[in-house]
């Protein structure tokens, strides 16, 4: 069967625009062949060229005193000490998952996986950001179920844990849910390995599994979006092996041992076409496949299917030349295919045989650097008018505030998230040393005293109202989450999930996005050493709000030193640090009790919450604080009670602000955290506090079995623990 022909119709179901395609054919000087379409297709889809937002990302900061290695590689690495470094990334794997929640997330951690472990690095964690839609929906319960599921079993099955992450519910994602995974490891600093073809007449191969028909154009569909009624073709959603990546990722780094690698690249979005072109682009030369050395899992497949096909679990390396025997004993040993598929060439093309003839010739610079760059038309969308304006007369206070703090902590986005990480072996491996409901996860660094904590953080509701102030307010909580366990903050990864970029409103958003990250992360001193964008994030026109999600990595130098989880010790001390405005505007309970999306999101002064932080994270060193607790979604209320959940400890508090009772309680007011500590210790905690130029007020003591806030709240701790632990199967699972 030969290739079809070259119609309009065909060029916009492969996602090019008439410019687009023109420009292909001033590149080429011809009519493309079908291969060659496709190829240009997926470079130059938004999942891989970031055509829409490089212009943007360009303004994030990356470099710093600890990274190694910044963006534009499969991950980023910061220096860690005794001559480690830690290499992280978070990925979206969000289209995939809404058409098949299982497969879409277990790929959706395999590729994670492959980023990591393509640096040379063992990987060592995960963690998770998921969004639902609207709980009362049966479809939510079915994705919320096939999406955790899909992350424990790949997980769980390649032995990495799965120790902490982010779960929250909204209608904005009934047609589009996100699911943005996080993983980390660890490498010697001299042997971080890099997705770069170089030497002229160097082996290209190709190991892993074969090559099927599963994944073609997934690519193209994650940069489209959904109509309405529309799942997407479940053929763009690739199945995963997890125990076959087990055996790739252990072939991979006993050959990363040798001195036989000089590049490697995972075939992740666009296979064996993107992992071949940005090896050859990198390294500034070319590449020449020969497609028929291939191992395919189907006959017949054109090479179109081949270059395009995202089967899983496949890299491509380049070896040096003459060594190509050792590279196939090590991978044959370890039971995987591996075949010798090309050469690099000094001519900066890549070029592509199949069955004796070229079916592709195109320059590599047009498809990576001289791929296309937008800078998209941008509007402030009109709704921010009506949402900013919030009266005190539409918020009615309550008349049980105790009743309104147990309603609170039962809601879908507050409440304990066990059912979702008790699926995960978060113990594997065994470096799990703070495990998934704290702050921030801790994870011991092996044959060193060092833990590596982290976060990952981000609050749609707060950027729909503002996406700037938004976006560094996620970048303040989750340094501040980090900084809770003890830990310095180190290094940044996001992933930026918005809706169509070609909506001026949705380049606003997207715009100011980065602008919050970026001023977060110069304030906070931590650059951003990789990251993702997912758009397309819509169905019918109909969008997510703009979601950023902001993974911090910090560094602990004593892992034994971290702080406890919650009240621990009868009579001590607790202490506020930071203050605590009138500021409803964006919060969980103006959602959830009133059903108002409105008003401001709290205002940030970084100079206070640098303060705050260095304070904490001084405290702790000196080992002054038992737990510290950041005080975030659900607001001050739910914080200290959150406090006693792990010895059921209760405590006598009161809070003395002058603001109205249910923003006192419930406002989410930045820059805060509650410590308890020893009453030896308080008042040296608020000299420090004084020093450092952050307001610490004695707020109540430890003590009893009910949380009391004298004249608004008293409640037995029995009662909002079993509120918080058993919110989210009521509401959203129905079990």
């Amino acid at each position: 069967m030969g290739d079809p022909p070259i119609t309009k119709a065909l060029i916009e179901a492969h996602g090019l625009t008439g410019e687009e395609y023109a420009r292909i054919l001033a590149l080429l000087g011809r009519e493309p062949t079908y291969t060659e379409l496709g190829i240009f297709s997926v470079m130059w889809s938004e999942h891989c060229s970031y055509k829409s937002s490089r212009v943007h990302l360009r303004r994030l900061p990356s470099s710093g005193p600890h990274v190694v290695q910044g963006p534009g590689e499969n991950a980023g690495v910061v220096d860690i000490g005794d001559g480690l470094v830690a290499v992280f990334k978070m990925e979206s794997h969000n289209h995939p998952s809404f058409i098949e929640p299982y497969q879409g997330a277990a790929t959706g951690v395999g590729g994670i996986l492959r980023d990591i472990f393509t640096m040379g690095a063992r990987p060592i964690a995960c963690l998770d950001s998921l969004r639902f839609g609207d709980p009362a929906l049966p479809r939510t319960r079915y994705l919320v179920r096939g999406v955790v599921a899909g992350i424990a079993g790949y997980g769980n099955c390649m032995g990495i844990p799965t120790v902490g992450g982010e779960c929250s519910f909204h209608e904005c994602y009934n047609g589009n849910i996100l699911v943005n995974v996080f993983c980390v490891g660890v490498a010697p600093r001299d042997r971080v390995f890099l997705g770069r073809a170089a030497g002229v007449g160097n082996p290209v191969i190709y190991v892993g599994s074969r090559t099927g028909r599963d994944g073609i154009h997934g690519a193209t569909m994650a940069s489209e979006e959904f109509d309405a009624g529309e799942e997407g073709p479940r053929t763009t959603v690739q199945v995963g092996d997890p125990f076959t990546e087990k055996l790739l990722l252990e072939a991979c780094l006993e050959l990363m041992s040798t001195d036989c690698l000089v590049g490697i690249q995972d075939m992740g979005a666009a296979g064996l076409t993107s992992s071949s072109v940005e090896m050859a682009g990198r390294g500034s030369v070319g590449v020449e496949l020969d497609l028929d050395q291939v191992p395919l899992r189907e006959p017949g497949m054109s090479p179109y299917e081949i270059m395009l096909s995202e089967s899983q679990e496949r890299m491509l390396l380049v070896a040096r030349a003459g060594r190509e025997a050792e590279v196939e004993a090590i991978f044959r040993k370890w039971d995987l295919q591996v075949a010798v598929v090309g050469r690099v060439i000094a001519e900066p093309l890549l070029r592509v045989r199949h069955g004796g003839a070229v079916v592709a010739e195109v320059a590599i610079d047009p498809l990576t650097r001289g791929a296309p760059s937008y800078e998209r038309p941008a509007a402030r969308p009109a709704y921010l008018e009506r949402v900013a304006r919030l009266s005190a007369a539409e918020v009615a206070l309550p008349g049980d505030l105790g009743g309104t703090l147990l309603m609170l902590l039962g809601s879908p986005n507050l409440a304990d998230k066990r059912w979702v990480f008790r699926q995960y072996d978060h113990m594997v491996g065994t470096n799990t040393v703070v495990l998934p409901g704290a702050d921030a996860a801790l994870l011991r660094v092996k044959g060193t005293r060092r833990g590596l904590a982290l976060a990952v953080d981000g609050n749609h509701r707060f950027c729909y109202l503002d996406p700037r102030r938004g976006a560094a307010l996620a970048v303040a909580e989750a340094a501040r989450n980090v900084v809770c366990l003890g830990a310095k903050p180190l290094g940044v990864t996001d992933c930026l999930n918005f809706g169509s970029p070609e909506n001026p409103e949705i380049m606003w958003q997207f715009s100011e996005v980065v602008d919050g990250i970026a001023e977060g992360c110069r304030e906070l001193g931590l650059p951003v050493v990789s990251g993702n964008v997912s758009f397309y994030n819509e169905t019918s026109g109909v969008p997510i709000y703009p979601t950023p999600t902001i993974a911090v990595l910090g560094l602990l130098e004593d892992v034994s030193g971290h702080a406890a989880r919650g009240f621990c010790q009868e009579g001590d001390p607790v202490l506020l640090l930071g203050e605590t405005r009138e500021e409803l505007g964006g919060s969980e309970y103006l959602k959830a009790v009133h059903g108002l999306e409105a008003g401001g999101p709290p205002r940030l002064a970084w100079d206070l919450e640098r303060a705050v932080q260095q304070t904490c994270r001084e405290a702790l060193a000196r080992g002054l604080v038992r737990p510290a607790h950041d005080c975030a979604e659900g607001g001050l209320g739910v914080a200290l009670a959150e406090c006693t959940f792990g010895s059921g400890l209760g405590a006598r508090v009161r809070l003395t602000e002058g603001i109205r009772p249910d923003a006192l309680l419930f406002g989410e007011s930045a820059s805060r955290i509650v410590l308890s500590v020893p009453e030896a210790h308080a008042g040296e905690v608020e000299a420090l506090a004084r020093v450092q130029g952050a307001p610490c007020q004695a707020i109540g003591r430890v003590g009893g079995d009910r949380l009391v806030i004298e004249g608004l709240v008293d409640v037995p701790v029995s009662a909002c623990r079993e509120a918080w632990a058993r919110g989210l199967e009521r509401q959203v699972l129905h079990v």
